[in-house]
């Protein structure tokens, strides 16, 4: 353990320059004392480390000392910096474990690529926070690997996407965007982004085409990706004007009825093979469109005003489709 600790400690140098013993300390959990005593066996084994005394001083390596790591490319280095903000690491007990990985692999970088590996990976949000309703499968993404590029590189993007965001099958138009991150949650992925300089949530899944423009991206710096996320969920749940329904579902077609719904619970129905399902939509629009694309496999018990939606539907195409089909 020790052996790793002290590579450990090379590496945080060289990443970072100048730390003092607690800061250290605090990044490897363990006491300033311990700190100390690595500082003394690295010295003696040749290591160039030295110490800044003063109210601005502590360790530092001499400088063009570098170790002898296994490069990594930008986009390796890219897809393991970015792993990190899934927190995963920490539910499975090794968050000590993956933040040394992630220092290896900062020091690993060629010092050029540096800036811009970490620079891109902070543009990539994976939100961990436990939802109450079980997480849909993934959705297929064609256009995710144009928009992860642009978004690393920092480019402008053109993209394809529905006019109507509460109709995923409405007329879709072009329009320019600049991106300002990525996000996933429940296997999904958003870009956040703007459009004609107001902010944007495009769904990836919903993108039905992506340009990678060669035009660099209107970006605001200093840009904190994961307070940004949260505003826009609170200024989105502020706009909703939500409906609650219970339905009976087919049980294997339960993950389609809640892939877009904001929330919902489940239980046995009356008969085999089907649930009961209480369940949260944005709105009653919303609530009709999902509910009529399972049928026959889901029915609406509750609120009325839905089932009465989703009948006056059911009378306009029983009405387009008794009449002989007009000729060409």
């Amino acid at each position: 353990m020790r052996a790793d600790r002290l590579l450990a400690l090379v590496l945080l140098l060289r990443a970072r320059g100048r730390l003092t013993a607690a800061a250290l300390a605090a990044e490897l959990e363990v006491s300033t004392r311990t700190v100390l005593r690595d500082i003394d066996a690295l010295s003696a084994a040749g290591i160039p480390v030295y110490a800044e005394r003063g109210r601005d001083g502590g360790f530092a390596l001499l400088p063009g000392f570098s170790t002898d790591l296994t490069g990594l490319t930008p986009d390796e280095a890219v897809a393991l910096l970015t792993a990190q903000s899934a927190a995963t690491p920490e539910a499975l007990g090794l968050g000590p474990a993956f933040a040394s990985a992630i220092r290896k692999v900062v020091a690993a970088l060629p010092a050029s690529t540096r800036p811009g590996a970490t620079e891109a990976a902070e543009r990539v949000l994976v939100d961990p926070r436990i939802r109450w309703t079980r997480c849909p499968p993934p959705l297929d993404e064609p256009a995710l690997a144009t928009v992860q590029r642009a978004v690393f590189a920092g480019r402008r993007l053109r993209i394809r996407y529905p006019t109507n965001t509460k109709d995923p099958d409405s007329e879709q138009t072009w329009r320019v965007v600049d991106p300002l991150g990525l996000v996933n949650t429940a296997n999904r992925w958003y870009l956040l982004a703007l459009h004609d300089a107001r902010d944007r949530t495009y769904r990836v899944s919903r993108i039905s085409e992506a340009v990678d423009l060669d035009e660099p991206a209107r970006r605001p710096r200093g840009i904190d990706l994961a307070q940004l996320w949260r505003r826009r969920q609170a200024d989105f749940r502020s706009r909703l004007t939500s409906v609650s329904a219970r339905v009976r579902v087919r049980a294997e077609r339960l993950d389609e009825l809640v892939r877009t719904c904001l929330g919902h619970l489940s239980e046995p129905g009356e008969h085999p093979g089907w649930l009961l399902v209480d369940i949260e939509f944005a709105d009653l629009g919303h609530a009709e469109h999902v509910i009529w694309s399972l049928a026959p496999h889901a029915e609406a018990l509750s609120p009325p005003t839905l089932r009465t939606a989703l009948a006056e539907r059911a009378k306009v195409v029983h009405t387009q489709h008794s009449a002989p089909a007009p000729e060409r």
